[in-house]
């Protein structure tokens, strides 16, 4: 006799949540490649299959872009095996946790607190000496370190997600020939010749993407070309489990000796129970001298050039140990995993957009690192900054929202501008490139021991160097210039609802993310992230940040969630989602008290903003007053508003987002 009966609801299956990111509505017909015929066509081609290539990958696939309308192609037959980009930074922590995918990063990687820095020592014995230690990060963040793990199992775990939204994946051995914008066919006039395994085939494309890193050929065959320069600067860098003395090889370190500069990254542990060390050395053996320092820029690139690559390993490791005196540093046995050497160059593609004969964008470059040169497909700087990868999948994660809404259109055009959206790429991520490739300059050359021609590097000099350009390197200081999808009116500061301007302590600011803060959900008390409410599903998020009258009927707080709820249901439904903050109200309250639209729209995302972080006074929001914000698919603030000007949300969103029918 059975214990106990049970009964299912014959739709018990649509009940269960399922893992995947929810696709985004479309607007636009179903895509259809049409009958067969010698040219496949796809929505959107990537090509390279790198960090850059396969995050985006990953984004148009989690946004519902199927497999009949994207495609990924790579020359390479797997993942990168060693070498090359090695270093997470927290921005790029906090877009892999909105992923759901950094659990591994963040338990397995080895992670930077700390930066030394070493310094000549005016005790000739000990020669050099540690004379500053500082936080690696000094800006807020979620993820307060740098995290270095093998780009390769970072490849991998981005193709192991895209594997539960993708049956094909990275279509592998695959190399591009040819592209060309062809508008015989007007929808599809992205024109390319692809061969895999030596199988030559024909594909058009809406739009392509070219991530395909060092040499691309995508921007070689449209005719971009990088603009900038290489310096003379050669260096060498080297992977191993290091065998030393040097008290600080688990910490990120600049050292500056009499004999050269080295900087040391701990990298993470390995099979064999050991860590490795990445160090990147600067051989000034390898610099032309000084009288071949005039001519051409050509003669003096081939140059450097040809004494890049006629650095060994045993020359590398050899200025290493010289820097290193009077501590001694060598690999263990068989334990150099990869080594290269480069020459350092800044450069950077004047256009990331390549537009149709109608003014449309079609071709996309972003960025995909390579040690080699460190080119990158749409810029090109030094490795040591640790920034070639993080900027290039921010590139990636900035352009993959707008295409997806673009394609799925859920964006307004108009025959003057068909894609608007799109072009803000362009204005926000070139601004970027230029100010990475601004700062690796100078801050390259302060590596390399100098700073201009003749001015002699000092201590307080590099390390002012390192403490102003932070926020940009950890990522978390990045802000994007005004633009469309960017309103910022700093005209009247009566009418701003927030005060202070330490954007990168956190004050909301267009064109800055909005900084994690812990929060107490309303309805069960878990002590929550707010960044957990803006996971990377391409949707919009409406912050309101309700004043002290939340329970006055009559109150701003009560006609601004009014207006929201009006405003929101304009457009396509579970685009737009709510998370409201409440400040100390000094009364208890039950959901009866405050508008039902809370309860209904945003009831597991609606809580106390004062009980753990103060997320007013982080925000620099009077609890008095509120406020609300706009917070973009990338997580980054839209627009800043009072409670009482719901009319600039409407405008915002509409510039943003087409109403529903």
């Amino acid at each position: 006799m059975p214990v106990f009966k049970e009964y299912a609801s014959s739709s018990r299956d649509l009940r269960v949540l399922p893992s995947f990111a929810p696709p985004l509505p479309r607007l636009t017909s179903p895509f259809s490649p049409g009958e067969k015929c010698e040219e496949e066509k796809y929505e959107v081609i990537i090509v390279g299959a790198g960090p850059a290539g396969l995050i985006h990958s990953l984004l148009l696939s989690r946004y519902g872009i199927s497999d009949e309308s994207l495609l990924c192609i790579d020359s390479k037959p797997s993942t990168l095996k060693s070498g090359q980009a090695d270093g997470i930074q927290p921005r790029t922590l906090e877009v892999f946790k909105t992923l759901g995918i950094s659990d591994e990063i963040e338990k397995e990687a080895c992670h930077m607190w700390q930066f030394a820095f070493w310094n000549p020592s005016a005790d000739t014995k000990k020669i050099i000496e540690r004379t500053a230690m500082v936080p690696d990060v000094l800006t807020p963040a979620r993820f307060p370190y740098e995290a270095t793990i093998h780009q390769g199992r970072i490849e991998r775990i981005m193709e192991t997600d895209l594997s539960r939204y993708s049956k094909r994946g990275v279509l592998r051995n695959t190399k591009l020939l040819d592209v060309k914008i062809d508008e015989s066919d007007a929808e599809f006039p992205v024109l390319m010749t692809i061969a895999t395994d030596g199988i030559e085939k024909v594909l058009r494309a809406k739009h392509l993407v070219g991530a395909d890193g060092a040499h691309s050929v995508v921007r070689q065959c449209i005719g971009l070309q990088l603009e900038g320069e290489s310096l003379d600067h050669i260096w060498g860098v080297v992977d191993m489990v290091a065998d030393t003395n040097f008290p600080d090889i688990r910490r990120r370190c600049a050292i500056h000796s009499p004999a050269g500069s080295v900087m040391v990254i701990p990298r993470e542990r390995i099979a064999t129970g050991e860590y490795l060390t990445r160090l990147y050395v600067h051989c000034p053996q390898a610099v032309v001298p000084e009288d071949d320092q005039g001519g051409e820029d050509r003669v003096k690139s081939d140059d450097a050039r040809q004494r890049r690559e006629q650095l060994t390993l045993e020359g590398i490791l050899k200025q290493a140990a010289d820097a290193f005196q009077p501590y001694f540093i060598r690999p263990k046995e068989g334990s150099v995993d990869w080594w290269a050497a480069y020459q350092i160059g800044q450069r950077i593609s004047p256009e990331f957009i390549v537009r149709d004969s109608k003014g449309a964008a079609r071709v996309f470059i972003v960025g995909d690192a390579d040690i080699d040169f460190y080119i990158l497909a749409c810029h090109t700087h030094s490795p040591k900054a640790g920034q070639g990868m993080n900027v290039s999948m921010m590139d990636s994660y900035n352009l993959s929202w707008k295409l997806a809404y673009h394609i799925n259109g859920l964006t307004p055009s108009t025959n003057e501008n068909p894609s608007p959206l799109l072009d803000t790429y362009r204005t926000e991520r070139r601004e970027i490139a230029q100010q990475l490739i601004d700062f690796d300059r100078k801050f390259s050359s302060m590596f390399s021991g100098k700073v201009g021609a003749t001015e002699t590097l000092t201590q307080e000099e590099f390390q002012k160097a390192f403490t102003l350009g932070n926020g940009f390197t950890s990522g978390c200081g990045v802000e994007y210039p005004e633009n469309m999808i960017v309103v910022r009116d700093d005209s009247d500061c009566h009418t701003s609802p927030v005060t202070g301007t330490d954007y990168q302590s956190g004050i909301l600011r267009p064109g800055r993310r909005l900084l994690n803060v812990r929060v107490l959900r309303y309805a069960d008390g878990w002590q929550r992230d707010i960044h957990d409410d803006i996971p990377s599903t391409g949707r919009f998020r409406i912050l309101c940040l309700t004043s002290t009258d939340l329970l006055d009927k009559e109150g701003i707080s009560v006609r601004g969630l009014d207006a929201i709820a009006r405003i929101s249901a304009q457009f396509p439904p579970t685009l737009i989602e709510h998370i409201v903050l409440h400040p100390c109200l000094h009364q208890s309250f039950q959901w009866e008290d405050i508008p039902t639209f809370v309860k209904q729209e945003a009831e597991m995302r609606f809580y106390d903003g004062s009980a753990l972080d103060n997320a007013y006074k982080v925000y620099g929001v009077n609890p008095t007053q509120g406020a609300l914000a706009v917070i973009r698919p990338d997580g980054y603030v839209g627009i800043l508003a009072r409670l009482d000007n719901t009319a600039s949300l409407d405008d915002y969103l509409k510039r943003c987002i087409r109403p529903a029918a």
